[in-house]
């Protein structure tokens, strides 16, 4: 099988793997969701939104989109991304500082830490700039913490806020903001998307457009392989994309000209892919 991994592309007329899972904002498959999502975000943008929040299913895609939306922000905008959040009060004012190449006074406390933000964030607004701060796996963030995210955006230069959020995770963030105990937080989220799986034709479509980005056929993959695939992995693209690359280099091995759904079929029942119990739960 690692011959097979080694080869397929050059026997499927492929300049790269197509199924790859690493994030990458050229292979981004425009759903009609996914468009929905964009248009979120840069009305977010656009609008000055103070907390805007994108939220979907563990491997729906959500930071392919996010660094195709980064990538196409012109001059005028700073940039501050924390990759991971944790929780902790303190622990996210200096995230939030190390995000955005700021220096911290030894020994600061969190008042300290605050002034030097809001002291970074009027002189990009002097400048002509505004931050955009993005915070993924926000879901991980407590209260204290997104209490401290809301005080940030209370910062303000006349009647100009000079922070914008963008929070990016799970479905249970949106749960988080609606706690009775930050309503204050809740109010200041001015545009929100939930990104859901991508039903079965938009998986069809998917699996096409990264064979078609690949330089491949995109019909290497029969109509009743791609059912097949949304079946077992309930439309999730990382599961997707998983369970792609096993069925090419099955198609490979065993000679096959293009990827049938007894191909799929014959992947999941020798259990090499693990993705395929777990989208029930999700």
């Amino acid at each position: 099988m690692a011959q097979a991994l080694n080869y397929y592309l050059e026997h499927f007329g492929l300049r790269e793997r197509p199924f790859a899972l690493a994030p990458d904002p050229e292979f981004l498959f425009w759903s009609p969701e996914h468009r929905g999502a964009y248009a979120m975000l840069d009305y977010g943008l656009s609008t000055r939104a103070p907390i805007t929040l994108l939220t979907g299913e563990i491997g729906a895609g959500k930071t392919t989109l996010l660094h195709h939306f980064i990538d196409s922000l012109g001059e005028g905008v700073t940039i501050g991304m924390i990759s991971n959040a944790r929780p902790g009060v303190n622990d996210v004012l200096r995230r939030v500082c190390a995000a955005l190449g700021l220096t911290v006074p030894p020994g600061g406390d969190s008042a300290d830490v605050f002034a030097v933000v809001q002291e970074f964030l009027l002189g990009e607004h002097r400048r002509g700039n505004r931050v955009l701060l993005v915070i993924d796996e926000a879901q991980n963030l407590n209260r204290d913490a997104l209490e401290d995210l809301r005080m940030l955006t209370n910062i303000n230069a006349g009647r100009d806020e000079v922070l914008q959020l963008l929070l990016v995770g799970q479905p249970e963030l949106r749960a988080v903001v609606r706690r009775p105990d930050l309503v204050q937080f809740a109010q200041r989220v001015s545009a929100s998307y939930h990104l859901p799986r991508l039903d079965a034709a938009s998986t069809a479509g998917y699996i096409a457009s990264r064979i078609r980005q690949a330089g491949g056929n995109p019909n290497i993959f029969s109509r009743q392989a791609a059912e097949l695939i949304h079946e077992a992995t309930g439309g999730v693209p990382r599961l997707i994309n998983q369970l792609c690359d096993l069925a090419l280099t099955y198609a490979y091995a065993a000679k096959a000209g293009m990827v049938k759904r007894d191909t799929v079929a014959q992947v999941l029942s020798d259990g090499v892919f693990f993705g395929a119990g777990d989208t029930a739960s999700e």
